[in-house]
């Protein structure tokens, strides 16, 4: 376990630096050894991505087993830590999400409460207790597994009084269960990042589009800076984007 230990570690202290450390999503080895060509000290894998690459559907249409081939094939392209994207966890117990995660080379993981095969969100203690589940069997295997924790409260179609108060709420839990970052997904405004921001103590992750900025208002890494964002991903943006230009370096052979 000492590289995993030792790339974990090196993804940890990144989280921690005055400027946000930005992950390019990537789903291949193509994609990855590009990014680390490109200059990129870490990446993760998107689960969007690397089910498009495939031919499947996001949300866990994929198996937990294709998931795990999917990560594998990234990691032994690359030399750089690795994150991967888990969706809610695939239905696995947190320990052996946590053995076949490190056994597939990632030392990372991005765990979500949307559970895609029953079509709810989970529980703000429900999906606490899973992340401290996780927490707890990486630490029982040694490697300090980076864990981002990312609630779905903005761009659930459930119904949620105040979004903003129950994403604080889940933040928090989350924190108290041993989470390295924290991501909110679709933060509608800079205000509402703001008050996110001033309400946690863990690193913040936010979603950004290679080209048009972060989610929310297309802001930018001296923006994101000045706010205190400490992690920056892709999402499926980096492959849409690619997919963009692949259209305009074309059009003349069309």
């Amino acid at each position: 376990m000492t590289l995993l230990s030792e790339r974990a570690e090196t993804l940890l202290a990144l989280h921690h630096r005055p400027a946000p450390v930005v992950l390019p999503t990537v789903w291949d080895a193509w994609s990855a050894q590009a990014a680390v060509a490109a200059g990129f000290e870490a990446l993760t894998i998107g689960s969007h991505p690397v089910a498009n690459s495939v031919g499947a559907g996001d949300g866990e249409d994929m198996s937990l087993d294709d998931a795990l081939a999917g990560i594998a094939v990234v990691t032994r392209a690359v030399e750089v830590p690795v994150s991967a994207d888990v969706e809610s966890g695939y239905g696995a117990a947190p320990a052996e999400l946590v053995e076949r995660v490190l056994e597939a080379g990632a030392v990372g993981v991005n765990v979500e409460d949307t559970v895609h095969s029953e079509g709810r969100l989970r529980g703000a203690q429900e999906h606490a207790d899973y992340i401290a589940g996780i927490r707890r069997a990486a630490d029982e295997a040694g490697v300090h597994l980076v864990i981002n924790g990312r609630t779905d409260v903005f761009k659930t179609e459930e119904q949620i009084p105040d979004r903003l108060a129950e994403a604080i709420t889940r933040l928090n839990l989350l924190e108290g269960a041993g989470a390295d970052s924290l991501y909110p997904v679709g933060v509608p405004d800079v205000e509402t990042l703001k008050a996110l921001l001033a309400a946690v103590r863990t690193p913040l992750n936010v979603t950004a589009h290679p080209v048009s900025g972060a989610i929310p208002e297309g802001l930018g890494l001296p923006q994101l800076t000045e706010l205190g964002v400490s992690r920056v991903s892709y999402g499926p943006l980096l492959q849409a984007a690619l997919a963009d230009h692949l259209q305009e370096i074309t059009s003349a052979w069309r």
